[in-house]
């Protein structure tokens, strides 16, 4: 190649570099000024994305009560070069996946989940007013048909998320709500699950509490209904009241060790 060759072809990629910085830093400016985050590509019909997951430390609300995580630093910076850290986590613990495994003797582990299923349209149920004056109420299946009524079929493959205004509370004593014996918050109501089950392509629910069932139950009935059919769960989702009703895309991004029952996952919306 010709020298002049040469340098028009390094002046060229310059250039470009130079472009696709500027979009970025315009990218970066719109999603300072909106409050939403902004990517430069995204999927046609989306124009932002939305977190949808609460940062896991060992200080986050479990449904036992203890810690789900440890982290112990093995290597630091100052002596090593490079910092790691040895972390211990229940796999139900934050933002988190209910593999089919969880409630079944041979249900799919999280690793065998359909990827296909992990980018799913997201249908998000509002209970948060009735959960203000009671907080064991479930959604039913009169709010999935009131849901559908507004919007339309439940599309096949969809995450129907209850959203319950539970997630503001995860650093308080009312998010876990617990009196000494049982545990207060909105779940699913058994027979919402088997509605989705019967009449609709769902493939996950999920939950802005500790559990797919409301927090007093004693039989886990949305549990063993809704894994043993092969689908799955997600409990402790965050962000709900920053996403519509209907036409967000969630990216469930679930972990994949083998056998799991489930674990912390970062999920995301595209809205």
């Amino acid at each position: 190649m010709c020298d002049i060759c040469v340098m028009n072809a390094v002046k060229d990629r310059m250039l470009s570099r130079r472009s696709f910085f500027k979009a970025a830093a315009a990218t970066s400016v719109a999603a300072a000024t909106t409050g939403a985050i902004a990517p430069a590509a995204l999927a046609a019909g989306h124009g932002g994305v939305e977190d949808m997951t609460h940062t896991l430390s060992p200080d986050f609300p479990t449904w036992g009560g203890e810690p789900g995580i440890s982290a112990e630093q093995a290597f630091n910076f100052a002596d090593h070069g490079f910092n790691l850290f040895n972390l211990s986590i229940n796999e139900h613990t934050g933002t988190h996946i209910d593999a089919p495994l969880h409630f079944s003797a041979d249900g799919m582990s999280v690793d065998e989940i359909p990827v296909t299923d992990l980018v799913a349209p997201l249908c998000v149920v509002n209970i948060a007013a009735r959960a203000v004056e009671d907080a064991d109420t479930r959604v039913t299946p009169d709010d999935l048909k009131a849901w559908i009524a507004a919007n339309g079929d439940i599309p096949d493959g969809a995450c129907v998320a209850m959203h319950s205004g539970w997630s503001g509370k995860t650093a308080t004593d009312g998010f876990r709500n617990f009196d000494g014996e049982v545990q207060h918050y909105p779940g699913f109501h058994v027979e919402a699950a088997q509605m989705l089950m019967e009449d609709t392509g769902a493939r996950s629910i999920a939950v802005d509490t500790l559990s797919l069932d409301h927090g007093m139950s004693a039989d886990f009935a949305t549990h063993y209904a809704w894994l043993p059919s092969g689908r799955f769960g997600i409990e402790c989702l965050a962000g709900l009241d920053r996403v519509p009703a209907a036409g967000a895309t969630l990216v469930i991004g679930a972990p994949k060790h083998a056998g799991g029952t489930g674990g912390p996952a970062r999920i995301f919306a595209l809205v």
